[in-house]
């Protein structure tokens, strides 16, 4: 019984491990396009990825319980919401 446990929680870890891992490559390749777009002048393409890449790492932050990734991710959000409100 105990030991059925113990591969459970083993098993959940990884399923966690695997979806930040995902969770934070994915949030990487959107806020490349973004500075891609943001190159080529393609607005407003390249803030729709930013914005995506931005909440893909503040999720990792969350996950991770890692209140620095948080309140970076949550400034930028916020600016960059309310930037894209007042234009």
């Amino acid at each position: 019984m105990e030991m059925k446990m113990s591969v459970e929680n083993a098993a959940q870890g990884l399923r966690s491990e695997r979806f930040v891992f995902v969770i934070k490559w994915a949030a990487s390749a959107i806020q490349i396009l973004g500075y891609t777009a943001t190159g080529f002048g393609w607005t407003p393409w390249n803030l729709y990825l930013f914005l995506v890449g931005v909440f893909g790492w503040m999720m990792v932050g969350v996950l991770w319980n890692d209140k620095a990734l948080i309140l970076v991710h949550i400034v930028a959000l916020g600016a960059m919401l309310a930037g894209m409100s007042s234009s």
